[in-house]
């Protein structure tokens, strides 16, 4: 036979996509020489109207590999932040994306089974193959590596047009469609975007606007501007989300969908928060990265035991788990995780958000509107009609959707919500004073789950030490031992921006209900003495898991003191 088992493959690839007739496949398999190297590309792309894109598909889906168009991949500054651009250039592969403990590596050789090997050796992760062009991942070597562009031009174009931070004497009107302040808007998001800030504060002093960026938890400056550009860049960031921009004395929700105002390829979405203060209107932006996926739970720092206990409670037919903490402190990215791990063909899960944060393939999502009368309360009333498996309400706000969550615990379904409290004993206090009997509570709830976000300590440039003193003393107090552990390199590196912590981990306190707390609930004790009741029923409290965190040389004590006091029970 002319043709070898893979062209074979090939060819039969390319008639099953429709591209080439069963006659031609005959044509091609009876032809008396043999096809070699590359002369069956040449055949099929000159002679049998074959275009080199169905080519390459045919190719990838005979190599059982699914096709990658590198040309369209656009390279970010966290593209080559586990594997060295050297490295990628040498083996011809690019590594295209992350989802949990998988990496996914596009490579232009199919039959090099070292190179994945050697990628999983270097960044400890499994990965997953797809076959890329050759010429495509060259062409990303060659193009600069995407990067913010910086402020320098934008602000000189500000300061020519407006004059400088505390001159307030010329008369000039700055207006939200000028093209220096469109440009700003732009930019500000851009750059909060590749810095990995997951907040954006625009903020108005008394004499200039200040512009702030969090990242891994902590406030950094990043821009001051002049105090009259102030009112332009808040309109223009509220015509980005179709706000009010005349309404300036009242608080303003919204989401800017930005792709929609550049041709970067940044895919996020952003929650917006205007609010009136005494020098002008601030501006808050939250950014939700949609091309980032839910990670899965074992990656959110949930110990071993914490984990068990919460997969057994996501596992139940019906009750309530709640999660509680500050904004911030990664509850909603838990119960992202927790629906991912439990979603399947048989079961139906509903959602009522505000806002919808990520949008997840086989769950229904409902976006509030308060504007309209959609709260959680009305959407929850609706789902009890709709024949619910799983409901997750976004946030338990006041006493009639709280009502109605135990209600939906209490009939049959698995609700699970946030509230805002400090730990897990207070918010049976919180539901009480809700107006929520402690019968109703006891009966409904299987969990709730306090969290918090801790800085995880730079793994390239931390310093071990042995403590002493007081952190001797507080380490033996809580886990009973006094082994080395590691501290910030106050000089910090490269790789965590000379800061000396580099990425967030969870830290959770994980109370499950027992016959001994349902009995402490339902006489009305106090938080204090639910929580000796939960720590005796073997609950680590937020205190104890961060301990354990600095332990395993995660994090630093000072970040654990810093993020949560010590347990004074």
């Amino acid at each position: 036979m002319p043709l070898g088992k893979l062209q074979q493959q090939i060819v039969q690839q390319l008639e099953k996509q429709g591209r080439i007739t069963h006659e031609k496949v005959e044509e091609l398999s009876s032809r008396p020489e043999e096809i070699a190297g590359d002369e069956l590309d040449r055949i099929l792309l000159e002679n049998y109207s074959v275009t080199a894109t169905q080519l390459f598909v045919a190719k990838a889906l005979a190599y059982h590999l699914a096709p990658f168009f590198a040309s369209k991949f656009r390279v970010g500054p966290a593209t080559y932040e586990r594997l060295p651009q050297e490295f990628c250039q040498e083996n011809v592969c690019l590594p295209i994306g992350y989802n949990g403990d998988i990496l996914l590596l596009a490579v232009a050789n199919p039959f090099d089974l070292s190179i994945p090997q050697k990628v999983a050796d270097i960044t400890g992760k499994r990965v997953v193959r797809l076959l890329a062009r050759e010429k495509d991942i060259r062409e990303k070597f060659a193009t600069e590596k995407a990067k913010p562009a910086g402020f320098d031009d934008v602000v000189g174009a500000i300061g020519k047009e407006y004059g400088a931070i505390g001159d307030e004497s010329a008369e000039v009107d700055v207006t939200e469609d000028s093209a220096p302040i469109v440009q700003l808007a732009n930019r500000i998001i851009e750059d909060a975007y590749y810095a990995g800030t997951s907040d954006i504060h625009v903020e108005p002093w008394e004499k200039e606007i200040v512009v702030r960026y969090r990242i891994d938890g902590v406030c950094h400056e990043k821009l001051r501007l002049p105090h009259r550009v102030g009112p332009a860049l808040v309109a223009r960031l509220k015509i980005m989300c179709n706000l009010d921009i005349a309404e300036r004395r009242l608080p303003q929700d919204g989401r800017i969908v930005f792709k929609q105002f550049t041709k970067k390829g940044i895919d996020i979405d952003l929650r917006v928060s205007t609010a009136p203060l005494n020098y002008g209107e601030g501006v808050v932006m939250r950014i939700l990265d949609k091309q980032k996926s839910t990670l899965p739970l074992p990656a959110l720092g949930f110990s071993e035991e914490n984990l068990a206990k919460y997969r057994e409670c996501i596992r139940q037919p019906y009750g309530m788990i709640l999660h509680c903490g500050p904004t911030g402190s990664g509850k909603s990215m838990t119960l992202y995780s927790a629906l991912g791990e439990i979603n399947a063909p048989d079961i139906v899960i509903r959602t009522a958000e505000d806002p919808i944060e990520y949008t997840l393939a086989g769950i229904n999502q409902m976006q509030m509107h308060r504007q309209i009368g959609l709260t959680f309360a009305s959407a929850l009333r609706a789902y009890l009609r709709q024949d619910p498996d799983i409901i997750l309400v976004g946030e338990i706000r006041d006493k009639e959707t709280a009502n109605i969550a135990v209600e939906a615990a209490l009939t049959g379904h698995l609700l699970i919500s946030t509230l805002h409290t400090n730990d897990a004993p207070s918010t049976i206090a919180r539901l009480t004073d809700m107006g929520i009997e402690p019968f109703m509570i006891s009966s409904s709830l299987l969990c709730v789950c306090a969290q918090r976000l801790m800085r995880r300590v730079c793994k390239q440039c931390k310093v071990q030490h042995t403590p002493e003193g007081r952190e001797k003393e507080i380490l033996e107090r809580a886990l009973g031992w006094s082994g080395p552990i590691f501290k910030a390199n106050p000089k910090g590196c490269p790789k965590c921006g000379n800061s000396g912590y580099k990425g967030r981990l969870g830290i959770h306190e994980l109370m499950v209900s027992n016959n001994e707390l349902i009995e402490g609930i339902n006489k009305g004790l106090e938080a204090a003495e639910l929580k000796k009741i939960a720590m005796r029923g073997g609950m680590k409290t937020l205190h104890q898991d961060s301990l354990l965190k600095v332990k395993e040389g995660l994090t630093t004590l000072e970040e654990s003191l810093a993020t949560v006091p010590p347990d004074m029970t």
